[in-house]
């Protein structure tokens, strides 16, 4: 059921926005994706990534709850390990449905490129391994399911949709696409855009390396070195 839920929704987003929208939207705006459908593709694979995301990061405040996280710090596993079995188990999972949706790109006029589809798909897994990272690190210092759903109203939900993951944002306001210049979604957005149209977008596939790494980070440093009060 997660995994239906998880790229069921997305899925019909693109359908309803590619299909009742694309007339609302001049082509000129749409850059080098001539068609909505297209350009809204990579929004819809990253939201497979985001939801995955925090159901991944949920399933930790339950494990502390349930009492199955505290079995496992009093382990003789080394903490790592933990954090690498969370951080690699939601971003395995996130890539893999994401992918599900990129599969289409093809009937939607994606030029099927092999090292652009590479690129593609290696932004994705920086976006899936980044935002899985943030939502580890968020719901460690979290103590309730509820608690963490706010993080993710707060956050997480503002970050793709500032990610021009709907509307190109070359006519929004100058503060708009400020914080879309800052957003990390964007990065990844604009990477997986790229290689769906066979072109590298090196410094936006950098971008989503060095997002990847960061949340990494976060992921250990706040799981790995401290246990739960």
């Amino acid at each position: 059921m997660r995994i239906a839920v998880a790229i069921a929704t997305p899925a019909m987003m693109w359908l309803f926005i590619a299909s009742g929208f694309a007339s609302s939207i001049r082509p000129e705006s749409l850059s080098e994706r001539g068609s909505l459908a297209l350009y809204v593709l990579p929004g819809m694979a990253s939201l497979v990534v985001l939801f995955n995301a925090i159901f991944a990061s949920i399933s930790l405040v339950e494990d502390r709850h349930q009492g199955f996280l505290q079995a496992v710090l009093v382990s003789p596993a080394p903490r790592w390990s933990m954090v690498a079995g969370k951080l690699l188990g939601g971003g395995v999972l996130g890539f893999a449905q994401g992918l599900v949706l990129l599969a289409f790109s093809p009937f939607v006029g994606a030029q099927v490129q092999p090292l652009g589809m590479l690129a593609a798909a290696i932004a994705l897994a920086c976006l899936s391994l980044g935002i899985t990272g943030l939502g580890l690190a968020a719901a460690w210092k979290v103590d309730s399911a509820s608690g963490f759903h706010g993080v993710m109203n707060l956050v997480f939900m503002p970050m793709w949709l500032l990610s021009g993951a709907i509307f190109p944002v070359e006519g929004a306001s100058g503060w708009l696409r400020a914080l879309v210049a800052i957003n990390p979604l964007a990065w990844c957005q604009s990477a997986v855009g790229a290689g769906l149209v066979g072109r590298i977008d090196t410094v936006s596939l950098g971008l989503s390396a060095l997002f990847a790494l960061v949340g990494v980070v976060l992921a250990v440093g706040a799981m790995g070195f401290r246990r739960p009060a």
